[in-house]
């Protein structure tokens, strides 16, 4: 049963994937330490020392033979060009068996879960985006990954690696990818604007909650709080929350923004349908509902009913309707039909 739910995983990893274009190849040898600390993760951390290993091979194969647990890499790389309308991926191939990955000190992603709450994640490629804020285009840039093997082969043992760069089909208003609170359980209160999450996970959005660490949850909660520029007060916006595995409520400052699927629960059993966790979440903001002179809170209720779970694929932000319009119909052209697109064209809008 673990083996086909690694293998389902995989499965989905490989049809999230974008057509990315590679703008740096990160060439071996790299940085590499057994051990486990924290502070190899920093930007400044002096890896001088350490020894140099050929990614991707697992590290049994680069002289490191019978060794399971904790291991660090480490690699330095700079720009050639950088596009600053480019959204960039660090790719890392399969990790066995999970990891977290930083770049310049922050962490950009992880897959699977360390112990004592291990979850492998021996053959899924990894793929994570890099906030911009995180990246020094102009200079010195270094990448950390903590590494967590059981049992066999460990570390980054094949598939591409390297800095990748894709053209975004939309570029919000108010990026919300990243980092956002995170919670399983479902609690009504936790919709509420003034509820203090400080103690919540944090979880990277889009991302399958599964190899993030939590397995078969069935309800959680996310909350993430935002800014946005009172330039826009006059247009009318849009809130896009990519795509939700399988069912979703969608609160903004405490009021329910809309819904995609019905999750009341009857009989301890909700129905999941098949078009669900492939409708790309998008919610008109009414006027009088963002705040433009302060924080504004977002809570998603998600319930997940078989294989994979949470908010997994964007584009996650605050759009204006006409970029909105655009993006819907540059799907259109492309052959793009979703399931509210089929309703509109069977009832009319």
């Amino acid at each position: 049963m673990k083996r086909l739910y690694i293998i389902l995983i995989f499965c989905f990893s490989v049809i999230l994937a974008k057509d990315l274009q590679r703008s740096k190849i990160l060439i071996s040898p790299w940085k590499f330490e057994i051990g486990d600390d924290i502070q190899y993760a920093a930007a400044v951390y002096d890896d001088e020392n350490w020894e140099e290993i050929s990614v991707p091979s697992s590290w049994e194969k680069e002289g490191f033979p019978g060794y399971d647990g904790y291991a660090w890499y480490r690699v330095k790389f700079k720009f050639k060009e950088y596009d600053e309308n480019a959204s960039y991926y660090l790719k890392i191939g399969a990790i066995d068996d999970c990891d977290r990955a930083y770049i310049n000190g922050n962490m950009v992603g992880f897959t699977g879960s360390f112990p004592p709450d291990y979850i492998t994640a021996y053959n899924v490629q990894r793929q994570y985006l890099i906030p911009r804020d995180y990246l020094n285009p102009d200079g010195l840039n270094v990448i950390a990954i903590r590494v967590y093997d059981s049992e066999g082969p460990g570390g980054i043992v094949w598939g591409d690696v390297g800095i990748y760069q894709t053209t975004p089909e939309i570029s919000p208003v108010v990026e919300l990818s990243g980092k956002w609170s995170f919670r399983k359980g479902d609690n009504s209160d936790w919709s509420m604007v003034d509820f203090d999450d400080s103690d919540w996970d944090s979880i990277f959005v889009p991302g399958i909650w599964q190899m993030q660490g939590y397995a078969d949850i069935g309800f959680a909660w996310y909350r993430r709080r935002f800014k946005i520029d009172p330039i826009w007060e006059k247009e009318s916006m849009i809130l896009l929350l990519g795509k939700i595995d399988d069912m979703d409520e969608t609160y903004l400052n405490g009021k329910l923004l809309g819904k995609t699927g019905e999750i009341a629960e009857k009989d301890g059993l909700i129905p999941v349908n098949n078009w669900e966790y492939n409708t790309l979440r998008a919610y008109y903001i009414p006027k009088n509902l963002l705040n433009f002179n302060g924080i504004n809170t977002l809570a998603v209720r998600v319930y997940d009913g078989q294989i994979h779970g949470g908010i997994y694929e964007g584009p996650v932000g605050i759009v204006t309707r006409h970029q909105y319009l655009n993006m819907k119909e540059h799907h259109r052209s492309d052959g793009y039909y979703d399931f509210w697109d089929f309703l509109e064209d069977v009832f009319g809008k």
